[in-house]
């Protein structure tokens, strides 16, 4: 078990309006947000930094020799300035802990931060899945390899108020949310900047896969600039979209120019002592536990039906809607597929399905997207060629916006994507690009060209009936024609 003293610092309020708003879920406008349990006020907290003493790993650790290191590799560690002071974010993880040896080979003076953003003890949790205590250790043993201090910031309660229960309340509500952008937002460049605040940081550095181009010490009033990294396939600028000027001003991302390859490849030069860890997936503070797992714990089941949305037939019984996702394919378990999901009742907590998903008459062109973020602070100039990511991954589309205001007076923006897309979800975040810079995001809104998959009106009379038991027992579902000829 990890040993630490521990010593007590007052959080203090950024001064920056821009970024107070990152504590507070309400700029989510309706109807993203529904009913929601508001965070405390900050200024009723306190932030737990942890000295952590030096601990051993199974890993080799040779004395750090400050080697010859390639220019070209500390081209985005902002060599060509005077030292700074730079809050290094490390995860224990190889990337992040690259990133800050790159730094420190580029003579900034850094501190290494981890962060734990676990659960509450107000709620059943999961910590005994967790490897925190591997993460930890093979961070300080990272530090110490160059004589790093590293510190140990307490954000529980942040990440729950900002990050989970919002989670919660989005798959309440039939969305399906993107833990990842808002844990970068809210907690990562938002709750870490203000405890942070008055150590008098430079900047912070983390080991995300983006470029950052900032303005000229003889232009500082021009906006910092998100661009996409060298390695398009680890590209996280994705992640990164709906983070406003006033953190993207403050931050360095020093793998922005290496492919992930060579992050290894320097990884192995430095003779980290976790250069050969994976990469972790999921959500950090699940561990190992699968996320609907989670769902089930925090939400609940309830028991509803499956309705193909083109004939209206009872299928079968699910778990509760909030599993399920537009799109989604796993988990139906109904025979004769494949089954997707194409629409959900949340009213009548009914899911509907259909095996005409890939139809080419449904077209997935056209969507509303809203809770914009433009990183400049201003709406972009050009909306007619830019470029548009629906989720992470090197996949774009060619698409244009047409701007327009909601019932609430909220600006959203209606996309058209230059291909069919299969997979839009609402809930999860739409980014957008023009060439190589990634100008803002939001949030979408539907996710079908007329708001709604078609569902036939025999399925949604079901969907309206109280009493569902009469239905009796599923229909027998019927091989696709086309499935049974290609067997003969």
């Amino acid at each position: 078990m990890l040993r630490a003293t521990m010593s007590t610092i007052p959080l203090t309020l950024q001064s920056s309006q821009s970024l107070k708003h990152l504590f507070s879920l309400s700029h989510f406008q309706k109807p993203l947000i529904h009913s929601f349990n508001q965070p405390k006020k900050l200024t009723t907290f306190t932030r737990r930094l942890f000295s952590i003493k030096p601990i051993s790993v199974s890993s080799p650790i040779r004395t750090y020799v400050d080697e010859k290191i390639d220019p070209t590799y500390l081209s985005c560690s902002m060599s060509h300035k005077n030292p700074l002071k730079v809050a290094v974010l490390v995860s224990g993880g190889v990337d992040s802990s690259v990133a800050l040896r790159l730094l420190h080979a580029a003579g900034h003076s850094c501190t290494a931060f981890y962060l734990k953003i676990w659960f509450q003890e107000d709620f059943e949790n999961f910590w005994s899945e967790c490897p925190w205590e591997d993460d930890l250790k093979y961070a300080k043993a990272v530090c110490d390899q160059v004589d790093v201090p590293l510190e140990v910031v307490h954000l529980t309660d942040e990440y729950w108020n900002n990050v989970v229960s919002y989670i919660i309340e989005e798959y309440k509500c039939g969305r399906t949310p993107n833990p990842d952008v808002l844990c970068n937002t809210r907690i990562k460049f938002g709750a870490f900047m203000d405890a942070i605040s008055g150590m008098e940081f430079d900047f912070v550095a983390s080991g995300h896969y983006a470029k950052i181009v900032h303005a000229s010490t003889d232009h500082l009033d021009e906006p910092s600039i998100l661009e996409l990294s060298k390695d398009m396939v680890k590209d996280q600028t994705y992640f990164l979209s709906h983070l406003s000027q006033a953190q993207l001003k403050r931050l360095i991302f020093p793998l922005g120019c290496i492919p992930k390859d060579e992050v290894r490849m320097l990884a192995k030069s430095f003779n980290l002592p976790n250069q050969d860890r994976k990469d972790s997936q999921g959500i950090c503070f699940l561990g190992k536990i699968k996320f609907s797992e989670f769902v089930a714990r925090h939400i609940g089941e309830s028991e509803g039906v499956i309705l193909e949305a083109e004939s209206g037939d009872y299928l079968g019984n699910h778990r509760g809607f909030w599993f399920y996702t537009i799109g989604q394919r796993q988990g139906l378990r109904l025979p004769g597929g494949p089954w997707y999901v194409v629409e959900k009742d949340i009213k009548n907590n009914v899911v509907y399905v259909s095996r005409n998903y890939f139809s080419v008459d449904k077209k997935r062109r056209l969507f509303r997207v809203g809770s914009l973020k433009w990183l400049s602070g201003l709406p972009p100039r050009q909306i007619s060629q830019l470029q548009c990511k629906v989720r992470h991954g090197p996949g774009f589309y060619n698409c244009s916006l047409a701007m327009e205001v909601d019932e609430h007076g909220q600006e959203v923006a209606v996309v058209r994507i230059s291909e069919d897309d299969q997979g839009l979800a609402a809930g999860q975040f739409a980014a957008f690009y023009n060439g190589r810079t990634c100008i803002g995001s939001g949030v979408i809104l539907e996710s079908w060209d007329d708001q709604g998959y078609p569902i036939c009106e025999r399925a949604l009379e079901i969907a309206r009936m109280e009493d569902k038991s009469k239905l009796g027992k599923p229909v027998k579902i019927m091989v696709k024609p086309e499935q049974s000829f290609a067997t003969i």
